[in-house]
């Protein structure tokens, strides 16, 4: 299975950060680097929130129906302007997915990729339900129907071909004093925090390569 920043490489995703990249009034370049970090981020916090049964049933429930329908018409999407119901959609999916998190999250993805918190929350808005559209068509050609099977999924589109070292230190990034939170510690570290030392913010840049 392709990982999901295999997918930004291909001419889906190349047409989807063009897309993204024009609705949001971002530079195509930043785009691609907010995206490159925030795809992972939103999968990671995914999979934390389906490692349990009632996480699992969630996310299958919101999935339902979903077949990907909405990345085989993109430039229906993005023609003229994304809808504001696509938008509202994404905010709702990325509040649950990250909670209390969302803001510190888009801080520090803003940071890493030279835009502020606003317009990555706006790109995020646009991209969650893309997202979702991606897995949605993944669980349907895979029959997922268990927790086991929404676990597989998830962890075979983050893990791609190589990037194992890469999902290691994902790992870590979001639950760095390993109390099993979702996407706890992101803004503390890279913002100056004080848990851990060791230049994680240099390192995030490093893994992604901006």
């Amino acid at each position: 299975m392709a990982g999901i920043l295999d997918l930004l490489n291909s001419d889906l995703g190349k047409n989807i950060i063009s897309g993204v990249s024009g609705s949001t009034g971002t530079d195509q370049d930043k785009t691609s680097s907010v995206l490159t970090m925030a795809l992972p981020v939103l999968m990671k916090a995914m999979e934390r929130n389906a490692s349990t049964p009632e996480g699992a049933a969630g996310l299958m429930g919101a999935l339902s129906g979903n077949n990907g329908s909405i990345l085989d018409n993109l430039g229906g999407l993005f023609d003229g302007g994304v809808d504001d119901s696509v938008k509202n959609d994404g905010a709702k999916i990325l509040g649950h997915v990250l909670g209390s998190k969302q803001q510190g999250v888009e801080q520090v993805i803003g940071q890493k990729a030279g835009v502020d918190a606003g317009s990555v929350a706006n790109i995020l808005k646009v991209a969650a339900p893309i997202l979702m559209g991606v897995l949605g068509k993944q669980a349907s050609q895979n029959n997922v129907s268990s927790q086991s099977d929404m676990s597989g999924l998830l962890g075979g589109l983050l893990g791609g071909s190589d990037a194992s070292n890469e999902q290691n230190f994902l790992e870590k990034i979001l639950d760095a004093d390993g109390d099993g939170s979702v996407v706890d510690d992101v803004a503390g570290m890279l913002l100056g925090g004080d848990k851990k030392e060791g230049g994680i913010g240099s390192l995030l840049g490093g893994m992604f390569g901006k």
